[in-house]
Order: C-alpha cells, then structure tokens, then sequence
C-alpha cells in the first residue's frame, strides 16, 4: 500500500479514530457495539484512515480489537501506543500501515500534550529502528514546538502529528486572541518541518471538531487529521457515516 498523494492538492486526508466505540462498550462489559463494525462503516463513507489507540491500561480498545480491525480494513491502519516493549511486540505482529508513539498517564481522562521526544531521543531512535525494520512507518505525537520537531526528525520519524488540543480548548473558551495564537504557532511548526526535512509528512489531531477543523485543514503542507471524539459524537445525533461525511465537507470547505 502506497501513501496516497490527494493532499498535494492541499486536501488533508481523514483518519477517523474509534476508540470511543470501544468505550461504550467497556462502559457495559458486553460485546457490542463494535469497534471493527464502526472502522468498516467509516471506511465505506469515505474515511481515508483508522486509528485505534492501545493504551496500556485497556480502557477501551483491547488486543482483539486491534488483531481484527488491521485483518479486515482495506484502508489503513493508524496504531497509537506508547513506546513500550510490550507495544513494540504488538506492532511487529501486527504490522500496521502506521505506529504513531504517544505519551500515556494513567490518571488522564485523554492523551494530555505531545510526546517529549526531546528528552528520549536515543531510546526512540532506537525504537524507531525496530518498527522501521518490521516495515512500519512511524509518527511522533508532539506540540507545536521547535525543539521537539527537531528531536522527531533526529529520530529518523516518517511523519509527525502536531498536537491541536491547546489550540481546540482555548477555542471552546470563545477565547479568539489565544486561539488566533494558537493557530500561527501551529502553522510555524508546519514550514519549520518542511524546511528540516522536506520529506516528512505532517498530520495534526486533538480536540478537532466540525466548527474548528477548517482553519487546521487549510494548512498549506497538512497531511491528514486525525478525528475521533468530536466525530464519534456527531454519530450520536446523524449517524456513522453522515458523520464521515459532514467532517470531510468541514475539512475541505474552502480548499480549492
């Protein structure tokens, strides 16, 4: 499979996370609803992606969702998890399309800010290698932020995701300076990573919703976003797949 070149017409791609399927789940201890069902249904209309995050603690997606779900996509697969031995051994097996390394703490309700690939740059280096020579690509989950950006390049990374948590609070703060801010600074990191390595895709995710998602996706050199919650609860009131939809037509809104 072969990365695809639709956003070079400045279109970003959607890699539409269904972790929170698989909360509703674990919410009763039963066997629905699925997390595969939900990945298909969002392929079919018109999902680019699917990301699952396998966190340590299994509080949604667990080690079956993830075997199943990689055997039966026809797109790609985005596997978050923290850089673990015991991830790594989960990766190699299954050899998703992507690994994207994030940081985890058990006491965060979600993923609180980027990886501090800065502090760990020979062990990622290292563990890069290894997912690298299983034939995986891999992304680095990080802030906006210029020493970080560096660090992911220094780890040899194939892509990184920007962080845009800060960016979606401020903004269901109605606070518009902070947001105007939050948004340059997401654009800088943008040119700062293709002017270190021309190469390196650049997705971007967290906290991206219908109403915020356009000023992200309108980024000259975005790649694709990942969107999971905000998308998940539109699905509550429209549907899977009108969900999809509406997203896409957010996303694209505006971008010729």
């Amino acid at each position: 499979m072969t990365i695809s070149s639709q956003s070079l017409a400045n279109k970003p791609l959607l890699g539409v996370n269904v972790d929170h399927v698989a909360t509703l789940r674990q919410a009763r201890g039963v066997a629905y609803p699925s997390p595969l069902a939900a990945a298909l249904l969002c392929e079919q209309a018109g999902a680019d992606g699917i990301t699952i995050h396998l966190r340590e603690d299994r509080r949604h997606i667990q080690d079956a969702d993830v075997y199943e779900i990689a055997a039966q996509l026809t797109t790609r697969l985005n596997l978050e998890m923290a850089a673990t031995a015991e991830m790594l051994a989960i990766a190699r097996e299954v050899k998703p399309f992507w690994v994207c390394l994030v940081p985890e703490k058990r006491a965060e309700l979600t993923t609180e800010g980027g990886l501090d690939v800065a502090s760990q740059t020979s062990h990622l280096t290292d563990y890069l290698s290894e997912l690298h020579a299983a034939g995986i690509k891999v992304s680095l989950f990080i802030d906006p932020d210029e020493t970080q950006i560096a660090a992911a390049v220094a780890c040899h990374a194939d892509a990184i995701e920007l962080h845009t948590g800060t960016y979606a609070e401020v903004g269901l703060a109605k606070d518009l300076e902070a947001q105007e801010f939050e948004l340059q600074r997401i654009k800088e990191a943008v040119t700062m990573a293709q002017r270190l390595d021309d190469k390196l895709l650049i997705n971007a995710g967290h906290g991206l919703t219908r109403d915020n998602v356009g000023a992200i996706a309108q980024i000259s050199g975005i790649y694709e976003l990942n969107i999971g919650h905000a998308l998940i609860a539109d699905a509550l009131f429209v549907g899977l797949e009108k969900a999809v939809i509406m997203m896409k037509n957010a996303m694209h809104q505006g971008i010729l």
